[in-house]
């Protein structure tokens, strides 16, 4: 019988999407860097700085969501754009001008290369449900459904906020706990007896101050010390490792 590594009293499992459940953090980075890079060669010239997508994507824009992540990336380079209007054309150099061409990339990306669930983590969503716990994915991306369903892994979650409802609900996103509140709240469960899986800085933020039984942090990249010192209680390099096989 298979049990879970988890602390007495969890009855929810919150779940963020990309880099938790899903391959999709290495496809969000290459289109982050691949926007910011065409824009800052066309402001600064061939000696611009790069995004990093490493440090500057885990620092400023990982989990955020996407006019957040635009804003604070060119806050740390001393850049500061008009917001623009939500469908800005991709074109344009405004924050949503930005995200949206950001957006396209990503989408791009993904019809090409498809989208690939990490199969500890549905391993483990089967697990949480079979021992009657209650689960919900929480993401920054307006794109969470559409990427669910190619992964094949949508019926695995009882309530989705993602940026489409957090936009509707007027939710701000993480770094702050409302998204996740939110789906605790869909659940009927309190924050106490709700875990929160995480890959990013800004989601361990986020479990951290909606003071959350329980803050996951999913290792993909080498950075553990980070998640901590961000808020997490536990870290792990994959949800199958949360797993305790009595059988």
């Amino acid at each position: 019988m298979t049990k879970l590594c988890l602390p007495d009293g969890i009855r929810a499992c919150l779940f963020d999407l990309d880099g938790v459940l899903t391959r999709t953090a290495v496809v969000h980075a290459a289109a982050w860097k691949q926007m910011f890079d065409e824009y800052l060669r066309r402001r600064d010239g061939p000696s611009f700085r790069p995004f990093d997508s490493g440090r500057d994507y885990d620092e400023y824009v990982d989990g955020r969501p996407r006019a957040d992540g635009v804003r604070t990336f060119l806050a740390s380079r001393g850049i500061e754009l008009p917001d623009g209007e939500p469908d800005d054309p991709p074109d344009r150099d405004t924050v949503h001008g930005l995200g949206n061409r950001k957006n396209i990339l990503v989408l791009e990306k993904i019809r090409k290369e498809g989208v690939e669930a990490y199969p500890g983590s549905v391993r483990f969503v089967e697990a949480v449900r079979a021992e009657g716990l209650r689960t919900a994915v929480v993401s920054s991306s307006a794109n969470c459904r559409d990427v669910l369903i190619a992964a094949g892994i949508e019926h695995l979650f009882e309530v989705r906020i993602d940026g489409v409802v957090a936009a509707e609900r007027k939710l701000p996103g993480k770094p702050h706990p409302d998204t996740f509140l939110e789906a605790g709240r869909e659940l009927a469960i309190g924050p106490e007896a709700a875990a929160v899986f995480e890959d990013a800085l800004a989601g361990m933020e986020a479990g951290r101050s909606g003071h959350f039984g329980c803050v996951v942090g999913v290792d993909r990249v080498g950075q553990a010390d980070a998640l901590r010192a961000h808020g997490a209680d536990i870290v792990v390099k994959d949800l199958a490792e949360l797993l305790e096989d009595d059988s």
